[in-house]
């Protein structure tokens, strides 16, 4: 995987609005539409993602398929439809579609109308995500689906699937996860705990599929607040963060941990009281101004003990609500100054260059799709 380091981002600010023309979002790209133990047995979950609305099921092999929420017929939403087994029906007239969207069940006809056929997407199911393409099918390659193998590795890490809602743009959410200088402050008390965090600054890179970030805490006093508890060692403590955020399906991986202070850690070298994490947090846009947001985080100690888990993961999850309650509050705030533009601070190099990536995929996206709009 090569790399680039940026020595140079721009000085300037980052807008809501900057480098959006025309759609939004990515299209060809995948994003996680669900965890997998969200669609089960007969249930049908129904979701809007990209600002258009989905339902997912399961068929009688387990295979799961995705579908425009929306019969062809009346435009009933298929989301309050039944479960038939290896489809959907809807339950105004009865029509039943399967899951490559066809339409093969017409009451009262022999065979069905034409024209009655709906919109169907790829899905792949890895890693516990249910990943769904809602741009060119044609492209939906499934070796393209982001690695979050560690949720795949029972024995190396512990971990528990969570899922949040926001009130806010996607880019918002992803900004913050590129600038942890805000531990500091929003987190004082919970995932913080450390005026250092803010003074420290990060090494911060352009790679391949987007931009990465590294931090090291060094010779702090104590370990984190959110980790306080369940310590596996005394004393002096060297923390990192170390994360990747691809721009293609918002997805951020982090390498995290807290080690005794000169133990080696900075050099790959953990030791066996180490605590190790690995985080993963995905946005998948709902629309304009709200998002989903799928996370776990995964931990290598107290490994065979569901109720660490959940403890640990609980005490995460009081960090991420006082982002979600910042965020959004910040998205009030946006709403109300369209006019305006966000200043820059030499915190913003992170986030920056997420902006600048992101606009560099949504210009070669519109380019792709213009380009095949021309040749059909």
């Amino acid at each position: 995987m090569s790399t680039t380091l940026i020595n140079n981002v721009p000085k300037t600010a980052v807008n809501s609005n900057d480098h959006l023309t025309g759609n939004p979002f990515l299209l060809n790209c995948w994003y996680v539409g669900a965890w997998s133990n969200e669609v089960h047995d007969d249930k049908i979950l129904a979701r809007q993602l990209l600002s258009k609305r989905v339902v997912f099921f399961r068929d009688e092999a387990g295979k799961v398929s995705a579908l425009e929420d929306r019969c062809s017929h009346r435009f009933a939403p298929l989301s309050t439809g039944r479960h038939t087994g290896n489809g959907v029906r809807c339950m105004y007239h009865g029509l039943v579609f399967n899951g490559k969207g066809n339409c093969v069940e017409e009451p009262g006809v022999k065979g069905v109308s034409r024209g009655t056929d709906i919109q169907a997407y790829p899905t792949a199911e890895k890693d516990a995500f249910i990943w769904i393409w809602m741009g060119d099918p044609d492209l939906a390659d499934e070796s393209l689906i982001p690695d979050c193998s560690y949720q795949s590795q029972p024995g190396k890490w512990d971990w528990e699937p969570r899922y949040r809602y926001f009130n806010a743009d996607y880019r918002l959410i992803a900004d913050n996860l590129l600038d942890f200088s805000h531990l500091t402050f929003v987190h004082e008390n919970t995932l913080g705990g450390s005026k250092k965090i803010a003074n420290i600054k990060p090494k911060t890179e352009i790679y391949d599929k987007g931009v990465r970030i590294t931090r090291w805490y060094l010779n702090e006093d104590k370990v984190a607040p959110y980790l306080r508890g369940f310590e596996t060692f005394e004393g002096a403590v060297d923390r990192w963060n170390i994360y990747d955020l691809e721009t293609k399906g918002n997805i951020f991986n982090m390498d995290s941990g807290s080690a005794p202070a000169g133990s080696g850690a900075q050099e790959g070298t953990f030791v066996p009281e180490a605590m190790l994490f690995h985080a993963t947090q995905i946005i998948t846009p709902e629309t304009e101004q709200s998002s989903h947001f799928f996370w776990s985080y995964a931990h290598n100690f107290n490994l065979g003990d569901p109720k660490f888990t959940t403890m640990l993961t609980d005490r995460i999850a009081e960090g991420f609500e006082e982002d979600k309650e910042m965020i959004e509050a910040q998205q009030i705030i946006v709403n109300e100054n369209q006019d305006k533009r966000f200043a820059y601070i030499h915190f913003d190099r992170g986030l920056s260059a997420g902006r600048k990536t992101l606009a560099k995929a949504l210009a070669e996206e519109a380019e792709y799709f213009a380009s095949k709009s021309a040749a059909e």
